[in-house]
């Protein structure tokens, strides 16, 4: 019985309607925003130590080019076993990144619903401080994609040096002069040019 009193005492029977959606959707933007913040964290993290990976390779990659022409066989097997171990940790990264940026889409789907629901409710502050807080999310998130975008064109460029550095030092094999005149076409026996 005295809870019961004490329930119609609390200052929230005071409130209308409109007042308690308020502090509902208030409510509800404080909990997208936290489930923003901890997924754009882990997200970052995870984006981090895929740009550090990366890069790492970038690294290992530049050094095994370098010295590739002076090493021996099993020095360079031993390289190419630490360029293994770099993709390998590459692939691992990038799979925590796919995890945690689906939670992360999720949680910007949230807030942007919370501060669209906060300013229906008219509780303004709510849904300026909801919206905030996603633009900053977004702009950390987006100069972390920008990194890795940036750090797979380096990894790229190296990688494709390498392999024109090996095709080059294949045996027998002639690197083309510009001076080069062209080859003659060959003929194409007449049956083949024939259109029935």
């Amino acid at each position: 019985m005295s809870v019961f009193l004490s329930l119609l005492q609390s200052p929230l029977l005071s409130l209308s309607h409109e007042d308690l959606i308020k502090r509902a959707a208030s409510l509800a933007t404080d909990g997208a925003n936290t489930f923003l913040s901890q997924t754009t964290l882990a997200f970052a993290e995870a984006l981090t130590r895929y740009n550090k990976a990366v890069y790492t390779l970038v690294s290992l990659q530049q050094r095994y080019t370098e010295l590739a022409p002076r090493i021996t066989g099993s020095e360079e097997d031993a390289v190419w076993q630490v360029i293994v171990g770099a993709r390998v940790k590459i692939k691992e990264q990038q799979e925590a990144c796919l995890q945690f940026e689906a939670k992360w889409l999720t949680a910007v789907k949230l807030s942007e619903m919370a501060a669209e629901a906060a300013y229906q409710a008219g509780a303004d502050q709510a849904s300026v401080t909801a919206r905030t807080q996603l633009e900053l999310c977004q702009g950390r998130v987006e100069e972390l994609r920008e990194q890795a975008v940036r750090a797979e064109g380096n990894l790229a460029q190296i990688q494709a040096e390498d392999i024109r550095r090996q095709r080059q030092a294949e045996p027998g094999r002639e690197t083309p002069t510009p001076a080069a005149a062209p080859a003659p076409e060959e003929e194409i026996p007449e049956q083949y040019l024939r259109e029935d």
